[in-house]
C-alpha cells in the first residue's frame, strides 16, 4: 500500500502492529521509504465517545499517545498536549457536523515523556460542567499533540491527521430517573378515589434529550405518559419552575388524553399550592395533573414525584 508505514505499539501484553497512512504538519504525504523516521501520534484518532451524567464533577478521559518508528528510540521522548477547538472546527468541516465545543476541559498530563526503549505512554484529561448545558446540544473536545522532541532538543515529526484523540461527549437526559411517589391518585367518574401507595417508585426512562416517559396513569398500567420538559417556566413558592407538556399515550404512541389547565382532582386531598404540570429543578419534583379520555367520561390522575 502506497503512503503506509508500520506503526509499533507496546503494551504490556506484547507489540502489536498498526498500519495507517501519515500526514506531516505542512500537509504533504510520506511515502514509503520511511526507516529510520519518527512520528508522533494518537493511537485512536477516529471519533470516540463518552456519555456524561449532568451533575457536576471531574469526567476523567484517557487516551493513548505513540512514537510510530520502525526501530525503538533511543531517546527519552516529551510530547506536549492541549485542548484543540480548531480540531473541533476541523472535524465539523471535514464531516458536515454541528458539534459545538465543550467548554470546560483540561489535559492533566499537558506534558507527557515516552521513555526510551518504548513507543507509547498513556495522556489523562478531564472534562467537567455538564450539569450546567443543554443536553440537547451535540458537544465534542479535542486533545492534540502539539510539540514533540527527544530528549537532545530534536523535534519529532507530529502526524497530522493523528494528532488528535477527538471524543464526542453526549448528555443524558437529566430527568431520566427512579422517581417516589409522594401523593398520586385515579379518580374514575362516579367512583371512590383510587390512591396510589406513598412511596411507590416509578422509572422515567429517555425519549430525547427533554423527554421522558413513565408507564402508568395513577395505578392504572395500561398508558404511559410523555412528559416534555419546556423553557417556559413558572414560579412556585419562590423557585423558578419549568412547565412541562404531559401526553397520556397507548402503546402505540398515539394521545389518548392530556393535562388539566387548573388543579383537578379529589376536593379533599387539596393541595395547598395549585400550580400543576411542571418541574423544580431544586428539589426534583414533577407535579402532573392529567387525564384520559373513555366513553365514560376523563379519568383523572393526580401525582406529586420526587427523584430518589
Amino acid at each position: 500500500m502506497k503512503n503506509k508505514i508500520i506503526l509499533f505499539v507496546s503494551f504490556v501484553a506484547g507489540i502489536f502492529l498498526l498500519s495507517a497512512c501519515l500526514k506531516d504538519e505542512v500537509g504533504d504525504y510520506w511515502t514509503d521509504g520511511v526507516a529510520g523516521k519518527m512520528y508522533a501520534t494518537v493511537v485512536n484518532y477516529t471519533l470516540q465517545q463518552k456519555a456524561l451524567q449532568p451533575v457536576a464533577g471531574d469526567v476523567p478521559i484517557s487516551f493513548m499517545v505513540n512514537i510510530a518508528t520502525d526501530a525503538l528510540p533511543t531517546e527519552d521522548i516529551t510530547l506536549t498536549l492541549a485542548v484543540d477547538a480548531a480540531a473541533v472546527t476541523q472535524y465539523n468541516a471535514d464531516h458536515a457536523t454541528s458539534f459545538k465545543t465543550f467548554p470546560t476541559a483540561s489535559v492533566i498530563s499537558a506534558s507527557i515523556v515516552i521513555p526510551k526503549g518504548t513507543r507509547n505512554a498513556t495522556a489523562q484529561a478531564k472534562v467537567w460542567g455538564a450539569e450546567t448545558l443543554n443536553a440537547c446540544d451535540k458537544y465534542m473536545t479535542a486533545f492534540s499533540i502539539v510539540s514533540a522532541k527527544t530528549a537532545s532538543g530534536k523535534s519529532v515529526t507530529i502526524a497530522g491527521n493523528m494528532k488528535s484523540y477527538l471524543v464526542s461527549l453526549p448528555i443524558s437526559n437529566p430527568y431520566a430517573a427512579d422517581y417516589a411517589m409522594g401523593v398520586g391518585y385515579r379518580i374514575r367518574p362516579g367512583n371512590a378515589t383510587e390512591m396510589v401507595s406513598a412511596g411507590t417508585v416509578e422509572t422515567f426512562s429517555t425519549v430525547d434529550c427533554k423527554t421522558v416517559k413513565k408507564n402508568g396513569f395513577g395505578n392504572y398500567t395500561a398508558f404511559d405518559i410523555m412528559i416534555e420538559v419546556t423553557t417556559n417556566t413558572v414560579v412556585v413558592g419562590g423557585t423558578t419552575c419549568y412547565k412541562v407538556i404531559a401526553t397520556p399515550v397507548d402503546s402505540n404512541g398515539a394521545s389518548v388524553g392530556g393535562m388539566f389547565t387548573t388543579w383537578t382532582g379529589d376536593a379533599t386531598l387539596k393541595p395547598a399550592d395549585l400550580t400543576i404540570n411542571y418541574y423544580n429543578p431544586v428539589t426534583k419534583v414533577f407535579i402532573l395533573n392529567c387525564y384520559y379520555t373513555s366513553s365514560a367520561g376523563d379519568r383523572i390522575m393526580y401525582e406529586v414525584l420526587t427523584r430518589k
